[in-house]
């Protein structure tokens, strides 16, 4: 038997002396939905895949992927911690819900072992497997249990520096196995406490998604347990307070349930309105900041708390993101900045929109070597409130790159922030939009530019200015105006420095969606038959439609060509009838930047937009463009010195005390029974 591992069966955790926490339950969905049953169990029969050395060596190389070759079954699952493994059946816990992922362990606490507890039914066979940073799985001990008693298993955590996790298999013998309950558990220090923490969900206009989180929390009695208060701050005109089953759950809830109502400040003022709250609350350790269009994996919260109890120094802990629509597909591991572009990333290669139904835990080299990352979304994010007393509450931004921003913040004052694996939520992909053309525009450019002035290491910002520009030539030559206006408004205001952004937060929305929609691309008709025929005024050059250029040299060939066919004179006819239909993914400068006109598909399928060239308007944003970004670069050791001093002040209590009470909107503050 290895040194690092013990087994005892049918003995209590505890009997040595050391006080032993769960950490980590072994848990199902509650649904026995098949699209998410494979991050809960695994039925394929494959051990695991280990990356060849030739592929790792390859820049961008895929990981290997193997199918699962097992159904799906969920007559197995008995209820949220039991499971019924008919006789000579085996199953791998080795999945993103139930294994241990040991190695962020290992980074980011003092915690040495861990110990997995099993209770059964009947007479099986745990395996435990222990995984390295490249994948391969090793065989750490197999135990022989029987009915009637709990299996434990000590295992250390000294081997992980650079990543793997722990897991187990059951084996049933010559007949039926219920699993009854399994854990990870870890010694608690002498003089131990835990933290409670209060949710923070900030809404707009989803008054059903917020009656189900109430409902959600209000049935999970672990939670409740845990959980100080559930904070939701209501920011649009369809009230949560109005929306049925709204009372009965609140009620449910008591005085764990506090609803704000204010005007609508975006995310970045409801989630600090969250913050605001559970500091001035007094009562909870952490604040977890929670959208209130995902569904939740109550399980995942408690995960984060227990990691967060653990951890050397207050640490930031965020859960990862599923698509809910593909709900066994991660939107991506861990994300972080590129400092010299100044824009976000996945971390690692090959982790974006991975399929665990395609490729489980297993058989997915890079899912085992640990992710460092600079910050997590908001979508789930635990964020302790002494490091809110510190460093502040959210960037006055309304939106995007507040949840960025704020990891950097953190980081810059010596905060740790880990994506935690077995913590997460379903949320709307951002593949079904494209935010970067639509209203968003401004906030996504205006942000961008003002978290780069606050933190960017490099001399103006490193390849931030030239990238910016050319993202408007790019817009520009896709006829996308409405895009640059936006973006040439949120320089404008850029130089106006930090005092524009609480004084604008509450009325900026209105003021760019009129100026957009006076705009022909931003106008969107869902009656395609509205349209115009088609009629093509000019034939492509040898009978071929543009198509995306294969290296530089075409694209610098086709950008060229595209620029001086914007400056020539627009036929009249463009304007009576388009000359194509272009699909939401093919709308790319190489395609529009040829065209006086075209049907485009809006990117959520919803409709289209009658895109028309102007070459005027082309001139006048190219030029405006250029001036802006020229002033902000001329501009810019003075801007960014004057963004990093009002940072404490911006993002203090007081100020944001000020922007509530400007923007109480029509309900003020409400709170339910028991309070």
């Amino acid at each position: 038997m290895s040194v690092a591992t013990e087994f005892r069966q049918g003995t209590e955790p505890g009997t040595d002396g050391t006080a032993w926490k769960t950490v980590h339950r072994v848990v199902f969905p509650v649904d026995g939905d098949t699209d998410t049953l494979p991050l809960y169990v695994d039925f394929d029969a494959a051990r695991r895949v280990v990356e060849s050395e030739e592929a790792s060596s390859k820049r961008g190389a895929a990981s290997p992927m193997v199918s699962q070759r097992s159904e799906m079954r969920s007559d197995f699952i008995l209820g949220r911690r039991e499971l019924s493994l008919p006789a000579h059946r085996r199953v791998s816990f080795g999945t993103y819900f139930n294994a241990f992922p040991a190695s962020y362990w290992r980074a980011h606490t003092d915690v040495q072992q861990v110990r997995l507890s099993i209770e059964v039914d009947a007479e099986a066979t745990v395996i435990v497997y222990k995984s390295s940073p490249r994948g391969s799985s090793n065989r750490v001990q197999s135990l022989h249990v029987t009915g009637g008693t709990t299996a434990t298993c000590d295992l250390s955590l000294t081997t992980f520096a650079d990543g793997g996790w722990y897991w187990f298999d059951l084996v049933a013998h010559g007949q039926d196995v219920k699993l009854k309950q399994a854990d990870w558990s870890v010694p608690q220090p002498e003089g131990f406490t835990p933290g409670s923490l209060s949710i923070a969900v900030t809404t707009f206009n989803r008054p059903d998604y917020c009656v189900k989180h109430l409902r959600t929390f209000a049935e999970s009695e672990e939670l409740l347990a845990v959980m100080d208060r559930l904070i939701v701050t209501d920011q649009g005109n369809q009230k949560v307070r109005d929306e049925q089953g709204f009372d009965e759950a609140a009620a449910v809830l008591g005085d764990k349930f506090k609803l704000v109502e204010q005007g609508n400040l975006g995310g970045s003022g409801g989630f600090a309105r969250g913050m605001h709250e559970a500091v001035e609350g007094g009562e909870s350790t952490y604040v977890m900041l929670l959208d209130d269009d995902v569904v939740v994996e109550t399980e995942g919260v408690l995960r984060a708390v227990n990691f967060a109890d653990f951890t050397r120094s207050a640490t930031i802990v965020g859960g990862h993101m599923f698509n809910l629509f593909e709900r066994s597909v991660i939107h991506n591991f861990g994300e972080g900045i590129n400092e010299y572009r100044f824009q976000y990333q996945p971390m690692g290669e090959g982790q974006s929109a991975h399929d665990f139904a395609a490729s489980n835990l297993r058989t997915t080299p890079w899912m085992h070597r640990r992710i460092d990352v600079d910050y997590n979304g908001w979508w789930m994010c635990l964020i302790p409130t002494s490091i809110i007393k510190e460093i502040g509450l959210a960037l006055p931004v309304f939106i995007k790159w507040d949840d960025v921003e704020y990891g950097i913040r953190a980081k810059a004052n010596g905060y740790t922030t880990v994506s935690l694996p077995g913590a997460a939520v379903w949320h709307m992909p951002w593949t079904e939009k494209d935010d970067t053309i639509d209203w968003q525009a401004y906030f996504h450019q205006r942000n961008r530019w003002v978290a780069a002035m606050l933190y960017s290491q490099y001399e103006k910002g490193g390849r931030l200015p030239i990238e910016s520009f050319l993202q408007d030539v790019r817009h520009l030559l896709s006829l996308q105006y409405s895009a640059v206006e936006l973006r040439n408004r949120a320089l404008k205001d850029l130089l106006d420095g930090p005092s524009h952004l609480h004084r604008t937060i509450g009325g900026k929305l209105p003021e760019i969606r009129k100026v957009r929609s006076e705009f022909p691309d931003a106008q969107v008709s869902k009656d395609l038959t509205e349209f115009p025929a088609v009629k093509r005024l000019h034939l492509p050059k040898f009978g071929m439609v543009p198509t995306r250029p294969k290296n530089f040299a075409q694209t610098v060939s086709s950008a060229l060509s595209g620029a001086i066919r914007q400056l020539r004179p627009v036929d009249p006819a463009a304007a009576q009838h388009p000359e194509a239909v272009v699909p939401a993914a093919d709308a790319r400068w190489w395609r529009l930047s040829h065209l006086d006109s075209a049907l485009v598909s809006a990117s959520d399928g919803t409709g289209a937009s009658w895109y028309r060239r102007d070459n005027v308007r082309f001139r006048k944003e190219l030029l405006r463009s250029l001036a802006l970004h020229t002033r902000v670069l001329a501009r810019w050791d003075e801007l960014s010195a004057s963004y990093k001093k009002e940072l404490p002040n911006f993002t203090s209590p007081e100020a944001w005390r000020q922007t509530f009470a400007a923007n109480s909107g029509s309900g003020a503050e409400q709170q339910k029974p028991g309070q």
